[in-house]
């Protein structure tokens, strides 16, 4: 070979070389990088349960009843008080005492009384007696005879007028000390060691068997819902939760307000206190509503939404209109379709067209 032809040979080598991986390139190309989902999500359904039926109200906590104990003797000392603001007392127990040294010295006096009436009425009697006696003799004229046994009915009414001002007395004695008209515990006292007081005169105020009640103001339009017997909860300031039910539904409506009242009767409970406000929820039935867990709803800018897994594992994004809340779970109104497969959670972390991967939700122990 001419050594001049060499650098011939090897430029055209080079270009055969580059010409065949050219063509091998264009017979097998590099495929592109497929899209990758965003994240890993579990997918739920909507659902259709029994969603309660709720009236709100709002108002105070009072006690059932409250009776006023006061005392019936006038004029006395007042000696002792056995019990304070928050004591829980029983029907027929002493709560205060008034001094009984007057009233003991009249009942003495009285006694005497009675006893002098007795001694009148042993004479009057007999000497009628003998008068009756004397009738038929003539000895006696018929007025002396008429004289004689009108003094021993005299008599007989002054011991009668005696003893039932003993009896009297004997009350009296008995109202020294003041009693507990029934179960309860005791709300108010104005009752002071040495006072002299009145009849009728207040000293404490009970809470009637320790009951308490709330007092919801409900609007007109909801009233004719409440009826007797429905349960009722209600959120007192403090955060407690009291239980109850509707025992009567009041027959007029304040003018002013345009609501009416509700009583309810409250459960026994350390947390509820009469004169506390509280919120109250009132349960008049219930109804079937199509919800989604908490989860799967999003908010957006003031909207309510969700995330609907496609067929191609992409998302759309759908703006739902929401109701109750039950749970963990809230009622879909509208923008939802029944059988929609949507996020069950996460969706803040996702955008309407994601690409997602869908797995099975974990088994529930």
């Amino acid at each position: 070979m001419n050594f001049r032809s060499r650098p011939l040979l090897l430029t055209l080598s080079v270009i055969a070389v580059a010409a065949a991986t050219y063509t091998v390139q264009a017979a097998d190309p590099k495929p592109a990088d497929a899209p990758r989902p965003a994240l890993t999500v579990t997918v739920t359904q909507p659902q259709r349960i029994a969603v309660p039926l709720r009236v709100t109200a709002n108002g105070n906590i009072a006690a059932w009843q409250e009776a006023s104990i006061g005392t019936e003797a006038n004029g006395l000392r007042l000696a002792d008080v056995k019990v304070n603001v928050g004591d829980v007392v029983k029907r027929g127990q002493v709560l205060a005492t008034f001094a009984p040294d007057t009233v003991l010295a009249e009942q003495a006096q009285i006694r005497a009384t009675v006893a002098e009436a007795e001694a009148s009425l042993a004479e009057a009697a007999a000497n009628a007696q003998r008068a009756r006696e004397l009738e038929t003799t003539g000895a006696l004229s018929a007025q002396q005879i008429n004289q004689y046994v009108t003094a021993e009915r005299t008599a007989q009414a002054r011991l009668e007028a005696q003893r039932a001002s003993a009896k009297a007395q004997q009350l009296r004695l008995g109202q020294t000390k003041v009693l507990a008209p029934d179960n309860g515990v005791i709300s108010s006292r104005t009752a002071t060691v040495g006072a002299v007081l009145p009849a009728g005169q207040e000293l404490f105020r009970l809470i009637r068997q320790g009951r308490l009640e709330w007092r919801g103001e409900v609007a007109a339009a909801d009233l004719s819902r409440v009826k007797p017997g429905q349960p009722v909860e209600v959120t007192a300031a403090s955060g407690a939760k009291l239980a109850g039910k509707v025992r009567m539904v009041a027959p007029t409506i304040d003018v002013q307000t345009r609501n009416g009242l509700v009583y309810v009767d409250l459960t026994a409970s350390n947390e509820a206190r009469a004169g506390m406000f509280g919120h109250g929820e009132i349960d008049v039935g219930s109804s079937q509503a199509l919800t989604l867990p908490q989860s799967a709803v999003t908010l957006r800018d003031g909207f309510h939404y969700v995330l609907q897994v496609g067929n191609d594992s992409k998302l759309t994004q759908l703006k739902a209109k929401v109701g109750r809340r039950v749970g963990d779970r809230i009622e879909i109104t509208a923008g939802v379709p029944a059988d929609a497969k949507v996020v069950a959670a996460g969706g803040g972390f996702l955008a309407d067209g994601d690409l997602v991967k869908v797995v099975a939700a974990p088994a529930t122990k």
